[in-house]
């Protein structure tokens, strides 16, 4: 069980909750916060003092008083108006994110809902009732708009849910798990829906996928540089060390230990001078990613506790302020940094698979091919990452760059963070289906140089591997492989093989 507080939520904690299915309750002290909140509220809604949202209709109709007996009509009337998503839903997973997310928001205790609100978010979650929510039509200013008022409906007994496998009518859920819609009041709907919960949630899983295949790519490499009798000697930790980046040298260390006992490796002069810049510089280019992944994982803990919501209740009502947390600036850049950073993993995969495949590159069979002419071997799979690639290329446009004025000008800059966040997530699936083609490719090539000259890592994660790509003996449909080995790394890759020092923070992360 994982308690939110508003305040301390890791990424460590939403793997759990995302991958282990772990059930979330609030702290005590978060509640009396939620209440105090609450309170202060309800008097100004009594007192029908002019504050943005509670008393006033929303964005550029701000000026426009709204009578104390409207009030959940305005509420009311704000989701179903904002509820304009479209496309194809989110992935389950986020739809469960955006719900811890929202309701560890609001927990700080400033944004005035009751605490029934906050029990039914922690209720869906629990129960695994997951609202459907279009991934387009988001801004990512005020906030992530339509995304939440789709995930709000289903509080409503409105709207649809993913439930146990299958996609239902909110209310078929609810009846089942004996959950009650219910009915939103002064300042609830707006506290929901503004906030930058559906662009972070997909950043959270963008992020924990991404880190997972850092990892890994390492380890591919690692199968790379044996099946190229790439030189070990680039890796020497005095190399790293002179420039001073704690990240490459981390690499580096990796690669010296996945690599430890090989036979298949050389040392400089030993067969060539030096290798091509995609075996040679790993670490740097590799190093660099985790640098951007360190920053963006930095800025998803910050957000994951924000208030993110417009207006904020502070010392009991005594100070209530509109300003404009909900701009998700800070997200967006992330998101855009990340794409970026893991296209370029299957950047420099992408090369390391032309030279495993390329007779020009290397002493083994053309394209890897068991018949070389007869049978293309490996000939189209480069074609597929280059694809993949190129593909990444376009998505890794930063989306932050870009602003269209919204509500009359009003909310005249924006930041397309969900947007980002999407196609970071994108470029995170396209890079992976790039790795699982050098892992088959690698996988190939070192069994032709001869599996027992492996060093013992690498040699345990080809027999694993076997178990889901057999050896290449003849032409076959290629796609399926990599759709098999794209799915082992998601979900069955020997994590433990990446773990050679317990007390290393670099290894810890999401494994």
């Amino acid at each position: 069980m994982i308690t939110l507080t508003g305040n301390s939520l890791t990424l460590r904690e939403m793997n759990r909750i995302l991958n282990g299915n772990e059930k979330v309750n609030a702290s005590e002290a978060s509640w009396e916060r939620v209440e105090r909140s609450r309170r202060a509220v309800e008097r100004i809604v009594k007192e029908e003092k002019v504050v943005y949202g509670i008393t006033t209709g929303f964005g550029k109709f701000s000026d426009v008083l709204i009578n104390k007996d409207d009030v959940e009509d305005l509420q009311l009337n704000l989701i179903h108006s904002h509820a304009c998503g479209v496309g194809d839903p989110f992935p389950e997973q986020v739809s469960r994110a955006m719900l811890v997310l929202r309701a560890n928001a609001l927990l700080k205790g400033f944004s005035g809902v009751r605490k029934v609100v906050i029990e039914r978010l922690l209720q869906f979650v629990n129960a695994g009732i997951h609202p459907v929510v279009p991934q387009q039509g988001s801004l990512g200013a005020s906030g992530d708009l339509a995304p939440l008022s789709h995930l709000v409906l289903p509080l409503l007994g409105e709207g649809e849910v993913f439930y146990k496998g299958e996609r239902v009518e909110s209310v078929k859920a609810m009846s089942k798990e004996g959950i009650f819609p219910i009915t939103l009041t002064a300042k609830e709907g707006l506290a929901l829906i503004n906030g930058t919960q559906a662009m972070t949630a997909m950043g959270v899983l963008s992020y924990l996928e991404a880190e997972k295949i850092a990892y890994e790519s390492e380890m591919i490499a690692s199968l790379t540089m044996e099946g190229l009798n790439g030189i070990i000697d680039a890796f020497d930790e005095d190399v790293h060390l002179v420039r001073g980046y704690p990240e490459q040298v981390a690499v580096a260390k990796r690669m010296r230990e996945f690599l430890n006992g090989s036979k298949l490796t050389t040392s400089q002069g030993e067969v060539r001078v030096q290798d091509a810049y995609s075996l040679r510089c790993i670490p740097q280019v590799h190093g660099a990613t985790w640098q951007t992944l360190n920053y963006v994982k930095e800025k998803l803990e910050i957000e994951m506790n924000a208030a993110t919501d417009n207006p904020l209740i502070f010392e009991g009502g005594k100070k209530v302020i509109s300003g404009g947390n909900f701009h998700g600036q800070p997200i967006a850049l992330a998101m855009d940094f990340m794409g970026i950073a893991v296209a370029e993993l299957a950047n420099i995969s992408e090369r390391r698979i032309e030279r495993l495949v390329n007779p020009h590159l290397n002493d083994l069979p053309p394209f890897l091919s068991a018949e070389p002419g007869l049978q293309s071997g490996a000939m189209i799979m480069q074609y597929c990452a280059a694809s993949l690639v190129s593909e990444n290329k376009t998505l890794a446009h930063p989306a932050s760059v870009d602003s269209i004025p919204s509500s009359a000008n009003q909310e005249d800059h924006v930041s397309m963070g969900t947007i980002g966040a999407r196609h970071a997530y994108q470029i995170v699936s396209n890079t992976r289906k790039v790795l699982a083609i050098e892992a088959i490719c690698a996988m190939q090539a070192v069994e032709l140089r001869g599996k027992e000259k492996m060093a013992p890592k690498t040699r345990g994660v080809l027999e694993a591997g076997r178990k889901v790509v057999p050896f290449i003996d003849k032409d076959r449909v290629f796609s399926k492989d990599i759709e098999k080995a794209a799915e082992w790394l998601k979900d069955n890759f020997p994590v433990e093989s990446l773990k050679f020092n317990e007390e290393d923070e670099t290894i810890k992360g999401g494994i």
